[in-house]
């Protein structure tokens, strides 16, 4: 009987590894799909507008907000990593520091592409900042 609970539990963490790794692979997929992303705009923007300030304003813009993306992909791995695999008060302590980290992250990028503090702005997530972004470059249809 023992046998079979340790295996179970064995499957249940493997999973749950398992799932995690799969976050951070779509986080670094969505960072890597970010700055391809941005690249083309940024390039479009500057076929369009033939400024390099705004192209680079563009890329900019739109790069931060699939690291911001990217970075909250990343939380949800490590949380589902601390709380479902091995919930010890270590493990969560080591997740508060890295979500700390990362919070801080975000708010100096908030404020790279923005240009203000989030508190100063209403909060959006890396996937607005990325339709902002492309919708400041959207060709006029008049």
């Amino acid at each position: 009987m023992n046998e079979g609970g340790l295996a179970d539990r064995f499957d249940y963490t493997q999973a749950m590894l398992g799932i995690a790794q799969i976050f951070e692979i779509i986080a670094a997929l969505t960072i890597l799909f970010g700055l391809f992303w941005s690249a083309g705009l940024a390039f479009r923007t500057y076929l369009r507008s033939k400024s390099g300030l705004q192209s680079y304003k563009t890329m900019r813009q739109s790069f931060g907000g699939a690291i911001l993306l990217g970075l909250e992909i990343l939380v949800a791995g490590d949380l589902i990593r601390t709380v479902a695999v091995a919930p010890t008060l270590d493990n969560v302590a080591v997740l508060a520091i890295i979500v700390l980290i990362r919070t801080f992250l975000s708010f100096s990028l908030e404020i790279e592409i923005n240009g203000v503090p989030p508190w100063r702005r209403a909060l959006v997530s890396g996937a607005t900042v990325m339709k902002e972004a492309a919708a400041k470059d959207a060709p006029k249809t008049s």
